[in-house]
């Protein structure tokens, strides 16, 4: 976990009970969920196996554990966790690097939220290798605090990472807005106390308490997160 500031203590936003805004990365605010999806298509091709189109909703939002663990069991492939894991962050870089398109609005809300000096963190289930390769096309100013899946003792689904950036913001969860794309980030939010901008990217996702789903980030500003926190008490 890295933070380009010291934690703040107790910060609420002028006029709002809004403390933080904690943000997922891939199929949030970088359009990469499809990316992971061909790299590990690509990676499996390689080592003679097909992947089932139906398995990408198993696979999406988990950590590389998770995901990578399921599609060993289902392929029965010759290759070690650990093995695989590196050719998969080493396949995820490389097309990163070729390109890393945003999600529309991302740019613009970061900027507001910044420009507002609200607390922010990123944090997401990839590694911390991939999450500082984005972070410079993402803008790392954006960011007090980032949190990697491979720094928690457990990744999403389990709530470790985003108790994790609330503390070290110095914040209560339960004041605190997560935007998410997967099923998997959701829950990890939710069972972290924090209220939820679900804004489904692969698979489907249905409204609930202290969860507002969204078809897009255009969806998303800062009047829009300061009032979950009075609708959804």
């Amino acid at each position: 976990m890295t933070s380009t500031v010291p934690a703040l203590g107790t910060r609420t936003a002028e006029g709002s009970a809004l403390q933080a805004v904690l943000l997922d990365m891939d199929g949030t605010l970088v359009d990469t969920e499809g990316f992971w999806w061909d790299v590990e298509v690509e990676v499996f091709a390689s080592l003679g196996h097909t992947l089932d189109d139906s398995w990408r909703h198993v696979v999406v939002g988990g950590p590389m554990s998770r995901s990578a663990g399921f599609l060993i069991e289902a392929t029965g492939a010759d290759i070690t966790l650990a093995e695989l894991s590196v050719l998969l962050n080493d396949g995820f870089e490389e097309r990163i690097g070729r390109s890393l398109p945003l999600m529309p609005g991302a740019a613009r809300l970061l900027a507001e939220l910044s420009a507002h000096e609200i607390p922010t963190a990123l944090v997401s289930a990839s590694h911390r290798r991939v999450i500082d390769r984005v972070l410079a096309s993402l803008g790392p100013q954006h960011f007090y605090l980032t949190v990697a899946g491979d720094e928690v003792p457990r990744t999403k689904p389990h709530p470790d990472p985003y108790l994790a950036a609330a503390a070290g913001l110095g914040v209560d969860p339960a004041r605190c807005a997560v935007v998410e794309d997967t099923v998997t980030g959701v829950a990890a939010a939710e069972a972290a106390g924090c209220h939820v901008v679900a804004v489904p990217s692969v698979a489907p996702i249905s409204p609930a308490a202290r969860r507002t789903v969204v078809g897009s980030l255009e969806d998303v500003n800062l009047t829009f997160l300061r009032g979950l926190m009075t609708r959804m008490r």
